[in-house]
């Protein structure tokens, strides 16, 4: 099974990086996403959005993106679907499948792909926001399909170490953090849609 994953974004402009322990502007992450968001819209012609949330529970350092969708599904987002939950985790064992699944069932969707990721030491505890898919797997040489229209990483270790035992480590008040800043931005977003009406 897959632990340790780093994200690389394809047709990437830029990669914004946010503190989630120090100063976060839950605001400011949420006014970027919804700008991506709504350029993808219109730019595909798609019609909804959906927040994939890649990892699995039974590693403190991927739980990121379960927990997230955890959160999501637990405040009934009403304007986008969620995958991917403490519940019901996306990991590398089933990627492919739920992949086809989002093909075939939400076609019309914008994807936000949300995951734990590794980078350089001092951006650990950093989310990440940028354009373009994530490719998880490539920490632990594996070829995963790349998957979202829109990247969400939360950075829980230095990308100098792969070590699986490394990620139970991972502090979870951590990757908790992390998981209520990203949530509390994108309850932001959603409230932009409700006063807009746009999705």
């Amino acid at each position: 099974m897959k632990l340790w994953k780093q994200f690389s974004i394809q047709k990437q402009d830029t990669i914004d990086y946010f503190n989630t322990r120090k100063d976060f502007r839950p605001d400011v992450f949420a006014a970027r996403l919804n700008q991506l968001i709504l350029e993808e819209l219109d730019a595909k012609e798609k019609v909804g959005v959906m927040f994939l949330c890649i990892g699995t529970d039974r590693s403190t350092g991927d739980s990121l993106g379960p927990l997230v969708g955890h959160k999501l599904r637990a405040r009934k987002l009403r304007r986008a679907a969620v995958i991917g939950t403490l519940d019901r985790p996306v990991h590398a064992m089933n990627l492919d499948l739920y992949s086809r699944y989002i093909r075939l069932n939400y076609p019309d969707y914008v994807v936000v792909a949300i995951d734990a990721s590794v980078g350089s030491s001092d951006h650990v505890g950093y989310a990440t926001l940028g354009r373009g898919a994530l490719k998880p797997g490539l920490g632990v040489s594996k070829e995963l399909e790349a998957v979202g229209d829109i990247s969400i990483t939360g950075i829980v270790g230095g990308c100098g170490n792969y070590d699986p035992v490394m990620l139970q480590s991972v502090r979870l008040s951590m990757v908790m953090q992390m998981a209520d800043c990203i949530c509390e931005s994108i309850f932001l977003v959603e409230r932009l849609w409700e006063n807009a009406v746009i999705v």
